[in-house]
């Protein structure tokens, strides 16, 4: 089959009824009591998610909720990591708690390989990208990201006060993402729609969602074609190009990937330096210090990904059962809380603290399991860079108006607006 034949549109249009799924209850409202109808798109999780599950911990390790046509949510460390280890009970084929459920099946490959995989089409799924993601590979990408991180603060001119979140925390991993994959630049603001679509837009009616969805994968298409018209050097001509046992991809492989390179590495690096940005902004004690020390920003740097780790992901759970003294049904959500763990009593000495020069510091901010992020390298690379240069142009800065900061709701949370000023 020639690679064109791949990409018509007889065959993209044949997917779009796999996206709508089973219980399809929409319930919004404000949360009653966390341990029993809690939501992570309540704006209370949005504004301080630490102090509930906190609270869970210690009266409800395993919440539960109705809302998404039901969904638990553990807090402890040791179910946390348990269940992401899980992979005979619990299915990757959604990371996303919404108000559907993709058919089962679509396992074992789901609709954005690697991360919607289960085992074991998952391990090859995820050494295909490998290659793009190792560290040799990343430090390849550290000048242009330097130049670009200069070059945003550069446009921030003389104000006094800047959006650190909007104007330089959300466009740096944009940019970053757009190039590996040889998109063009000025795409940005499409590439935060469908961002917000995809992560915000959960509670959305799933005809609605499905168009949104849709919107975002016909994009994805479109730069395959382009691509295929004028083959470069990127990661979408390699995906056109990678054989998965002596096969191509499936046109639905490659741009499911593409999808999932698209939203995981633009809102959670983006979320990462800002909420680092806005701790420093409101602790003079550690700006001080890591302005006067810099070798300590990689140790820093550890401490901000554990303290406000931005990701929660999602399972499905593969069969009625009980676990851990409750009673699961099948396809029910299990939401992921990483920054629950982070920040569990058992796991870290001084939890609720942010240490910056905590020397041990085995933190799950880029998960556990199988599906521990292979971005890794690029994320802290990226949120390096970020930081040095952010620091070395502005040594002294603070919050403008620490009300005036807003958080994103849902399963990646960081600073949406953060108003800083700029000197003293």
């Amino acid at each position: 089959m020639a690679i064109d034949d791949r990409f018509g549109q007889e065959h993209w249009q044949s997917r779009e009824g796999e996206l709508p799924g089973i219980r399809s209850e929409i319930v919004t409202g404000p949360v009653g009591d966390w341990a029993t109808d809690f939501s992570h798109l309540d704006p209370g999780w949005a504004a301080d998610p630490y102090r509930i599950q906190d609270d869970l911990r210690q009266r409800c390790p395993i919440a539960y909720t109705e809302r998404f046509g039901g969904a638990w949510l553990p807090t402890r460390w040791e179910d946390v990591a348990a269940i992401a280890h899980d992979t005979e009970h619990f299915s990757s084929r959604a990371i996303i708690v919404s108000n559907f459920r993709p058919p089962g099946e679509i396992a074992p490959i789901g609709g954005s390989p690697p991360i919607t995989s289960d085992p074991p089409f998952h391990g090859a799924a995820r050494k295909l990208l490998l290659s793009a993601f190792t560290r040799t590979a990343v430090s390849k990408l550290e000048p242009a990201t330097r130049a670009l991180c200069h070059a945003l603060i550069d446009e921030f001119g003389r104000r006094d006060v800047v959006d650190a979140a909007a104007g330089y925390a959300h466009l740096i991993p944009m940019r970053v993402i757009a190039d590996m994959l040889g998109f063009p630049p000025q795409d940005g603001p499409r590439f935060r729609r469908f961002v917000a679509n995809t992560l915000e837009g959960v509670n959305l009616p799933p005809d609605q969602r499905t168009a949104r969805m849709s919107a975002l994968f016909y994009y994805l298409l479109a730069q395959v074609h382009d691509h295929l018209g004028n083959p470069r050097d990127d990661l979408t001509t390699y995906l056109i190009n990678a054989e998965l046992d002596g096969r191509k991809l499936d046109p639905s492989h490659i741009v499911g990937t593409m999808a999932l390179l698209l939203i995981a590495g633009i809102d959670t690096t983006a979320s990462a330096i800002g909420a680092s940005l806005w701790h420093l902004a409101q602790t003079p004690a550690d700006r001080q210090r890591l302005a006067a020390e810099p070798g300590l920003l990689p140790t820093a740097m550890e401490e901000f990904l554990r303290a406000f780790a931005p990701v929660s992901m999602a399972r499905l759970v593969k069969h009625d059962m009980r676990w851990s003294g409750v009673d699961m049904r099948a396809d029910d959500w299990i939401l992921l809380s990483y920054p629950a763990a982070n920040r569990d009593p058992a796991q870290f000495d001084r939890a609720g603290e942010v240490v910056i020069d905590r020397e041990v510091n085995r933190h799950a901010a880029f998960g556990l399991g199988i599906h521990r992020c292979l971005g890794s390298h690029l994320a802290r690379m990226e949120l390096g860079v970020a930081l040095e240069v952010w620091l070395e142009r502005f040594p002294v800065f603070a919050l403008a108006d620490p009300a005036a900061v807003t958080w994103s709701a849902g399963q990646v949370r960081g600073p949406r607006t953060l108003p800083i000023r700029i000197g003293g």
